[in-house]
């Protein structure tokens, strides 16, 4: 299973750097650059707060595919 996420397009949406977000979230930048890029699976509090910063749902920012 693959972690595809939709971060990266609502950061850059709202006019967010990496940096902000992982601000905003109490991540560091290099953890939002891993969630970007799939590379990182975020706890339940992390993709929430991510979330909730975007006034999205989780379902709307990740999703898991049968891709590996």
């Amino acid at each position: 299973m693959a972690l595809k996420t939709r971060i990266k397009e609502y950061r850059e949406r709202a006019g967010m750097k990496q940096s902000e977000l992982a601000q905003r979230v109490g991540a560091r930048r290099e953890t939002i650059v891993h969630l970007e890029n799939g590379r990182y699976n975020p706890s339940l509090r992390l993709a929430m707060d991510i979330a909730k910063v975007f006034g999205a749902t989780v379902e709307e920012l990740f999703e898991f595919t049968d891709e590996a």
